[in-house]
């Protein structure tokens, strides 16, 4: 039986998306959340590791430490755990160039867009000012440019006349929730790669806006 790939969630909040991949990964052995890592000790996703038995640990920001100083204790943090694949799941710093090529390829992200549109913050929101129709989440790879690493999977929701920013995000909540576990299972599968700046699956490039079923 092949080797559990060794996943490890970095968070910031809620955790929601770290326990659809928690929940995932019971249905696929192929894959392991093997611990969790916050930047906030409050965050309640270390709750939801603790009721799943997985090992946490927390980093917190020092006054006056440089993102490159931090970056490195995330790193010694991260090594303990000797992951296959890292996981942003909601983690809310910009981490530095350095730290981001240290995991190339073996790291992912999911953002509240369908990039490219809408990088960094208040995505929904922007949605709706823009009278889009059409709105959602991209997983993607992550490259040292913000929010610009290769698309891997995307799910849209449609935007309708009365939709606060909320409402919109708690519909894409509810896609986020199904596509990041399955990105994280092609993952495990060895089905999916960035080479040479590009997404593939099964050897083939996908698109710019990822993997289309249709």
């Amino acid at each position: 039986m092949p080797q559990s790939c060794r996943v490890l969630v970095l968070i910031s909040g809620n955790g929601s998306n770290l326990q659809a991949i928690i929940d995932g990964c019971d249905d696929n052995l192929q894959a392991e959340v093997v611990g969790v890592i916050s930047n906030k000790p409050d965050a309640y996703g270390l709750v939801r590791a603790h009721q799943n038995e997985i090992d946490t640990s927390c980093v917190i920001a020092h006054t006056g430490e440089t993102r490159q100083e931090y970056d490195a204790r995330l790193l010694n943090a991260i090594e303990k755990y000797q992951p296959d694949l890292v996981v942003l799941a909601g983690f809310m710093r910009i981490l530095s160039d350095e730290f981001v090529q240290r995991f190339e390829g073996k790291m992912l992200n999911i953002h509240p867009s369908l990039l490219p549109k809408y990088t960094g913050l208040h995505t929904h929101q922007r949605a709706i000012d823009a009278n889009d129709t059409e709105h959602g989440a991209s997983v993607h790879f992550v490259t040292p440019e913000l929010d610009a690493g290769p698309v891997i999977l995307q799910a849209k929701v449609p935007v309708y006349a009365d939709d606060t920013a909320d409402t919109l995000a708690e519909r894409v909540h509810e896609q986020e929730h199904a596509i990041y576990p399955l990105v994280v299972k092609w993952f495990s599968q060895q089905r999916l790669a960035m080479v040479d700046g590009i997404a593939m699956l099964d050897g083939q490039a996908l698109p710019a806006d990822g993997y289309a079923a249709d």
